[in-house]
């Protein structure tokens, strides 16, 4: 309880000060006020560790809240009350702008983090390199999301980088190497020796363990490098297996203690983003299971069923269609989301589960990359560690492993069961059926303003309004092959055919 409460003080702290450090960005541009404006009592400038708390809060809130949108693309979660734009999936171009705005946000603060550490660097090389790591983690989310985005020119508004106010969009293809090769440096340096600085109290992941995020920096690394490995082969399975050939090198996240989870005081106003969406403002009815989840999981015998839903009120589980014309006749007939995913104020916010570690081996593995284990042993770790972060006991994972959910030699039981791991992690799964078709029973709304016109779930997100308006150019440009705001132009790492 102790911990809960420091961190409320300390998220009541972050809100201020990232107020201050907002008003000092304006406060350079009038020099000749400089002496009038000065408050003695003022700080010059942010705590880093602030900076950095702030980021994580707002990363979490900012994305921790996707019930619907992801949810709904990857085939958890439909609303079932209130029907609107995102259970007919009709997107506008400005339907995910907050979460693009965010990223940016994140990494211009994350930016002023570096400038004010850059000339003590030494006395502060562990928040530097969460900073950066963090930095990477907000351009995969970005690229992820809108594709092409602008990347390069990206952040370089001061006048010494040019004051680039129109930042051009860079390629998803040249992003992901740029992404990648960050990331190896940053994992080089950290092995060369991490620093003693104590940057905890800004650390609402990891408490300032260095060590955690340092497999975190590697994790990120087998996540991105699998998801090209269908349009990059070679950089794929040279990230991945540098990685597995040197573990004390390049440690990775392998246990759920090791979760890159991001909790809450669970006292207004922070609370859990879901439990904040459904409990308190008492919407909990507005969101149910969809119907191909629990039906996967009924068949599957999956005990994560459990967990991940709660029984209707005749005592079954149950899901609705995700697009259908008209809410449920008794909503309580519908199951929602579990209380271990929604009614806990403290809650998380996952940002990489220990358990991907493993289904990215066993794909890998598959794939004839050497990875140390075979694709079987690195397939039933994954499945234990994400029943134990479940709480399902051990005698029941036997049972699923040696049921319906054992070992069959094929990338499609790693990745119908990685689906099931990554609930809650929406965009992640999103990511997962992008790439891999699975879970094949999604489909699109059958209550479309597009009618046929498409067959799939959105390929994208929409870009901004802002940015038509601001940067009409380079948007136009990047958004020329996207249709009806989210389809068109797949991102560059999904291969499926037949999908429009």
């Amino acid at each position: 309880m102790k911990s809960l409460q420091i961190m409320k003080i300390t998220l009541n702290k972050v809100t201020i000060i990232s107020c201050l450090a907002g008003s000092l960005l304006f406060a350079n541009c009038t020099k000749s006020f400089e002496k009038v404006n000065t408050d003695p009592d003022a700080l010059p400038e942010a705590p880093v560790a602030n900076l950095l708390a702030n980021v994580l809060r707002n990363t979490g809130e900012s994305f921790g809240g996707d019930i619907d949108g992801y949810g709904t693309f990857s085939g958890y979660i439909v609303k079932i009350q209130y029907l609107d734009y995102m259970s007919g999936l009709i997107p506008t171009n400005n339907t995910f702008g907050n979460r693009w705005a965010a990223c940016y946000y994140n990494n211009t603060q994350l930016k002023v983090l570096l400038a004010q550490t850059e000339d003590i660097a030494e006395g502060h090389k562990n928040i530097r390199f969460v900073a950066q790591i963090w930095q990477n983690y907000m351009w995969s989310y970005l690229t992820d999301g809108w594709r092409n985005v602008p990347f390069s020119e990206a952040l370089k508004g001061s006048e010494d980088e040019g004051s680039i106010l129109k930042a051009k969009y860079d390629r998803q293809e040249d992003i992901y190497p740029a992404i990648l090769q960050d990331l190896k440096r940053i994992a080089d340096e950290m092995a060369a020796g991490v620093g003693n600085d104590d940057f905890s109290v800004g650390d609402f992941i990891y408490g300032g363990d260095i060590h955690k995020w340092r497999k975190f920096c590697n994790a990120l690394r087998l996540r991105i490098a699998m998801r090209i490995s269908g349009v990059a082969p070679d950089l794929a399975k040279t990230t991945i297996e540098e990685i597995c050939a040197d573990p004390s090198r390049y440690p990775v996240l392998q246990t759920n203690a090791e979760n890159c989870y991001l909790t809450y005081p669970g006292a207004a106003p922070y609370f859990e983003p879901w439990y904040n969406t459904g409990y308190v403002d008492k919407r909990v009815d507005n969101f149910g299971m969809a119907d191909i989840f629990v039906d996967h999981l009924k068949e599957m015998e999956d005990p994560r069923l459990a967990k991940v839903a709660n029984v209707a009120a005749d005592g079954e589980y149950r899901g609705f269609q995700n697009g259908a014309a008209s809410t449920p006749p008794n909503l309580a007939n519908i199951s929602f989301i579990g209380d271990k995913y929604m009614n806990d104020a403290i809650g998380f916010t996952p940002f990489y589960k220990s358990c991907e570690t493993f289904y990215i081996l066993a794909e890998a593995a598959l794939l004839g990359y050497n990875v140390g284990m075979t694709a079987e042993e690195a397939y039933e770790q994954a499945v234990r560690l994400s029943m134990e972060d479940n709480q399902i006991t051990g005698s029941a994972v036997d049972a699923y492993l040696a049921g319906a959910g054992r070992w069959d030699g094929t990338k499609e039981r790693v990745w119908w069961d990685m689906w099931v791991a990554l609930f809650k992690e929406n965009f992640e799964a999103w990511n997962l059926y992008r790439r891999t078709g699975i879970p094949s029973t999604n489909y699109p709304s059958l209550n479309s303003v597009y009618g046929d016109a498409h067959n799939d779930q959105p390929f994208r997100l929409p870009y901004p309004n802002n940015e038509f308006l601001y940067n009409t150019q380079h948007v136009n440009s990047a958004a020329a092959n996207v249709t009806d705001y989210v389809w068109g132009e797949q991102m560059w790492w999904d291969q499926r055919t037949g999908v429009y």
